[in-house]
């Protein structure tokens, strides 16, 4: 396969151009014109680079690419060693954010609903892009503490905090990754949970005064699933050999 057929195709099934985000996405680094072999993660650190430079891959598929807005724009460090060990491998980088995170297929928000078994779910409102902030409502009420077991079987680690609630949970809402500033909207819209990556000081108090309960699942964590997925996804429409790795991050 080609590497702009490969580009081409990802920015119009994850509707890249529709997006306003933080990073560039999708080809970060330039590498080889010809693709075979794909290795998706997380994120592009050094490990997942090593891994895919170990297994010989053409192209690295990402949800945390480089190039972030009001990061220095100097590439020294850490990010030239990076972006050094790619070129001298000519592998490519492709990296996609927000439209990774909002897909209605493979994003990230909508395949924690499969994971966390919820048949169903749809936005929440007045959050832009569309699908950032998720909800469902559930048949039968659970407690805070079942919902708890659900999330941290189904992601397999513990929980990094919650902050439970007496009564009963029916609606739920969740954002993976960094998304716990949206505790407040999911509580105005009378959720009684809400579900997020990460946890600030201020996202405790907001549960406890608003009556929601919240989980902190973990960044890697809540991310993991929509980058697999778009890998199954292109290894499916294409003759391409696509390979996950998992580089562990507690985070």
């Amino acid at each position: 396969m080609q590497r702009q057929q490969l580009e081409h195709y990802l920015r119009d099934y994850l509707a890249v151009d529709s997006i306003s985000d933080y990073c560039p996405n999708g080809l970060q680094i330039e590498g080889r014109q010809q693709l075979q072999r794909i290795v998706t993660g997380v994120t592009a650190s050094q490990a997942l680079i090593d891994a895919a430079v170990a297994c010989k891959a053409d192209a690295i598929l990402v949800h945390h690419g480089y190039f972030w807005k009001n990061e220095p724009a100097v590439i020294t460090g850490m990010k030239h060693r990076r972006i050094k060990t790619l070129l001298s491998h000519d592998i490519n980088l492709f990296a996609y954010h927000l439209p990774l995170d909002i897909h209605p297929e493979v994003g990230n928000n909508h395949q924690l609903a499969k994971l966390f078994g919820f048949n169903s779910s749809d936005a929440l409102l007045g959050i832009e892009p569309r699908g950032l902030v998720r909800f469902t409502e559930l048949a039968d009420v659970i407690t805070s503490d079942q919902l708890a077991d659900r999330i941290a079987s189904a992601l397999q680690r513990p929980l990094t905090c919650m902050v439970p609630c007496a009564q009963p949970i029916r609606k739920i809402a969740w954002c993976s990754g960094g998304g716990q500033g949206y505790i407040d909207a999911a509580a105005a819209q009378g959720c009684d949970a809400f579900i997020s990556g990460e946890v600030s000081e201020q996202t405790v108090h907001s549960a406890r005064e608003q009556g929601i309960a919240f989980y902190a699942a973990g960044h890697h964590a809540t991310e993991r699933c929509g980058i697999k997925a778009l890998g199954e996804h292109i290894a499916a429409q294409f003759e391409l050999q696509v390979e996950f790795i998992d580089i562990d991050n507690p985070a």
